[in-house]
């Protein structure tokens, strides 16, 4: 059974001041996400975590690209428009 949807997950025009609200709780959520998975599992199930130190690198260098961006929308007061979508296959 192969299925593929997807769904929005944002979708609209922010202010910079909004968008760094939404984006950086995002960003912050994903890389606590993989913090907190590798402390687990490297305490609970000694397992290798260089997939999840991996993804925290590339989150944390998204999430500075994106504070950049944002630094420039603030200074010329410009808003950002924003569309984020989630697909999802079932295999």
């Amino acid at each position: 059974m192969n299925k593929k949807e997807e769904f929005k997950l944002i979708d609209g025009v922010f202010s910079a001041s909004d968008a760094e609200q939404v984006l950086t709780k995002l960003f912050n959520y994903k890389i606590d996400y993989h913090n907190r998975e590798d402390f687990s599992n490297h305490i609970r199930f000694n397992k290798d975590i260089e997939h999840s130190k991996k993804r925290i690198s590339e989150l944390i260098e998204t999430k500075e690209a994106i504070q950049k961006l944002l630094f420039d929308a603030k200074a010329n007061k410009l808003n950002l428009v924003i569309n984020s979508t989630i697909a999802i296959s079932i295999e």
